[in-house]
C-alpha cells in the first residue's frame, strides 16, 4: 500500500486566498472526506506550508489509518489564509466553495463528512441546507441560532461574544484594539465600534440594535439566517456534543429538541460534566469518568466509522447520553424532564437593595451561558446589592434533571430595571455553582410603572445532577453580573442607545416567589 501524504493548495474565493491542507491515505484512489475549517491557526503562519503539511499527517493520522481524507482549511483572514476575518460574514461562501472544490478532486468518493468544535461547528451549520454528498457529522458544543451567541433574554453576553468578537475582528488588518471588558460599559454602546476598532462594524453594530430573539434581523445574514434551523431537518446522522458548563448548553438541548423524528433518530447527543473545553483539571471537581473522550475515545472517528458500517455508534442513536453530577456515572435516555416538580418558596417579607449600573456586582463561573466555566462561589454577604437566600435541607437523596425554573415577585423605582440569579448547590467544600439567567422587569410588564409590584420569571438551562442528603440550594439574587452580562442603566428602552445611567432601588417580594426543580427518579 502507498503511504500518507498529504499537500497544500490556495484555493481563491471572492478576492481570498484560502489555504488548504489536503491530507490522504494514499497517494492515490478515493476516500470518504472529513472537512474541517477554522479560524484558530494563527500559530501556524509563521510555518512552512509544508511543516503544516507534516504536522496535520501527524494530527490526522487516526482517520488516514481508518480510511479517511481530511481537508483542512484556514478560514479567511486567519493563519496563512488572506483576506479579512469578520466573524460568521464570508463562512458560507467559503465552505461551499470548499465543498464543490473537492467533489472536483481525484481523491473524492461521492461522501463528505463535516467535523468540527465551536465556532468550527459553525462553519458547517451556515452551509445548510446539506447537500446529498454529506452523510454525517460531527458538531461539537456550539448551536446554530446565532441570538444565543450573541445574547440570553435581551442582555449582550460580554463573557461569551464580547471579548471574543473583538479580538476575532479583522485579525490581521486591526491585531491591536482600543479594548478592555469595561468598553462595554460606554455609552452609548452603540458607538463600540467605532471606538474600539476605529471604523464601523455593521454587522456588530446591527446585533447591539436588536436584542430581541424574535427579531426578524436574525433571519438576516448579519443575524446568523444562514444558520437558522441548520440540522433541523438534516436527515443526516450528526452527534452533539456540549458540556453541562460549556457556554451554549441550552442552545445545544434546544437544537437536539427541535431536530425532526428521522434526523433524531440517526443522531446522537452527548453531555460532559465539564466546560468549553472538557478541562475537568480546571474545574471545581474533576469528576471522576468524566471525561468524554477517555470514556468513549476517538468518538469522531467512531460516529463516521458507524454510519459506514464498520463498527457500533459510539453513542445510542436517537438518546442523549449524559454524565449525571454527583452520582459519578453515565447514563443514557430521552432526557425527558422530571417525572414530577418540587417548589421551594423563598420566604416571607420583603428584601430590597440599591444597584448602582457604576458598581455591578461579580460572580465567579460563567456556568452554562458565558466562558469561564464552574468555579466554587464567593462567601454571601459580601455585598449589600447581592441577596442570599438558602432552602431547607434535602432529606434524602434527590436527582434533578430537567430546567429549574423561578419566579420572582419584586418592584423598583424605576421604568425598568433587571433581576439575576444564580444557584449553587451548598457542599462541604463550598458552593459549587449550578445555573444562572437574567431578566428585566420589561420583558414581561412593558408599561411598568416604578413602585408597581409585577413578577419576573426565570428558566435555567437543562441540568442532571444529585443532592444529597443533608444538602441544601444556595440562591443569589442581583441586578448585575459582569462581566457576563452587559449591565442594565435602569433607564426603558434600547439598551445600546443609553446615554445615562440611574441607581434603582430594587425590591425581592418573598412571599409567593419560589423556584421550581424537576425531579426524576432515581
Amino acid at each position: 500500500m502507498n503511504s500518507k501524504t498529504a499537500f497544500f493548495k490556495y484555493l481563491v474565493n471572492n478576492g481570498a486566498k484560502l489555504f488548504t491542507v489536503i491530507c490522504l491515505p494514499q497517494d492515490c484512489g478515493r476516500f470518504p472526506t472529513v472537512i474541517m475549517r477554522s479560524p484558530y491557526v494563527d500559530a501556524q503562519e509563521n510555518l512552512t506550508e509544508e511543516e503544516i503539511c507534516q504536522n496535520k499527517l501527524l494530527e490526522f493520522n487516526g482517520w488516514l489509518q481508518n480510511g479517511y481524507a481530511v481537508v483542512f482549511q484556514h478560514c479567511r483572514g486567519r493563519g496563512k489564509s488572506t483576506g479579512d476575518c469578520i466573524p460568521y460574514i464570508n463562512e458560507r461562501e467559503d465552505g461551499l466553495f470548499l465543498q464543490e472544490w473537492i467533489r472536483n478532486q481525484p481523491f473524492y468518493n461521492g461522501e463528505l463528512y463535516l467535523c468540527g468544535a465551536s465556532y468550527d461547528s459553525s462553519v458547517h451549520f451556515v452551509t445548510a441546507p446539506f447537500a446529498n454528498d454529506i452523510k454525517g457529522a460531527v458538531l461539537q458544543v456550539q448551536d446554530c441560532e446565532r441570538y444565543n451567541c450573541n445574547y440570553r433574554n435581551v442582555f449582550y453576553k460580554i463573557g461569551l461574544h464580547g471579548g471574543w468578537y473583538v479580538d476575532m475582528y479583522k485579525k490581521k488588518s486591526i491585531p491591536n484594539k482600543n479594548y478592555t471588558d469595561e468598553s462595554y460599559n460606554m455609552l452609548p454602546l452603540c458607538d463600540f465600534s467605532k471606538t474600539v476598532f476605529s471604523e464601523t462594524a455593521a454587522d456588530f453594530d446591527e446585533i447591539l440594535r436588536h436584542p430581541n430573539k424574535n427579531d426578524d434581523f436574525w433571519k438576516t445574514r448579519f443575524g446568523g439566517g444562514e444558520a437558522h434551523n441548520a440540522i433541523k431537518h438534516a436527515g443526516i446522522p450528526i452527534l452533539l456534543v456540549t458540556g453541562f458548563y460549556d457556554i451554549y448548553t441550552g442552545g445545544v438541548f434546544d437544537m437536539w429538541n427541535s431536530l425532526d423524528s428521522e434526523t433524531k433518530s440517526k443522531s446522537a447527543l452527548a453531555v460532559h460534566p465539564f466546560d468549553h473545553g472538557c478541562r475537568g483539571s480546571e474545574q471545581p471537581i474533576n469528576f471522576e469518568n468524566g471525561h468524554i473522550g477517555k470514556e468513549f475515545g476517538d468518538f469522531s472517528l467512531k460516529w463516521f466509522d458507524s454510519i459506514q458500517g464498520k463498527c457500533e455508534s459510539p453513542f445510542l442513536k436517537g438518546k442523549v447520553t449524559y454524565y449525571k453530577l454527583f452520582a459519578g456515572k453515565w447514563c443514557c435516555d430521552d432526557f425527558s424532564e422530571g417525572t414530577k416538580y418540587q417548589k421551594i418558596d423563598l420566604g416571607t417579607g420583603s428584601l430590597s437593595y440599591k444597584y448602582n449600573p457604576d458598581n455591578p456586582a461579580t460572580f465567579k463561573g460563567g456556568l452554562s451561558t458565558n466562558f469561564g466555566g464552574n468555579a466554587w462561589q464567593d462567601s454571601p454577604h459580601l455585598r449589600e446589592d447581592i441577596i442570599t437566600l438558602y432552602t431547607p435541607e434535602f432529606t434524602e437523596n434527590t436527582f434533578i434533571k430537567g430546567k429549574i425554573k423561578a419566579k420572582l415577585n419584586v418592584k423598583s423605582d424605576c421604568e425598568d430595571t433587571c433581576f439575576y440569579m444564580r444557584i449553587s448547590l451548598c457542599k462541604v467544600e463550598g458552593d459549587y455553582g449550578l445555573r444562572d439567567d437574567i431578566n428585566q422587569i420589561s420583558n414581561f410588564d412593558s408599561e411598568y410603572k416604578p413602585l408597581r409590584k409585577t413578577t419576573v420569571d426565570f428558566s435555567f438551562d437543562e441540568h442532571a445532577f444529585v443532592i444529597k442528603k443533608g444538602e441544601k440550594l444556595r440562591i443569589d439574587i442581583s441586578s448585575s453580573a459582569f462581566p457576563h452580562y452587559v449591565r442594565h442603566t435602569n433607564n426603558k428602552g434600547l439598551f445600546s442607545e443609553q446615554t445615562t445611567v440611574k441607581t434603582a432601588l430594587n425590591t425581592v417580594i418573598l412571599d409567593g416567589s419560589f423556584i421550581e426543580i424537576p425531579i426524576q427518579s432515581e
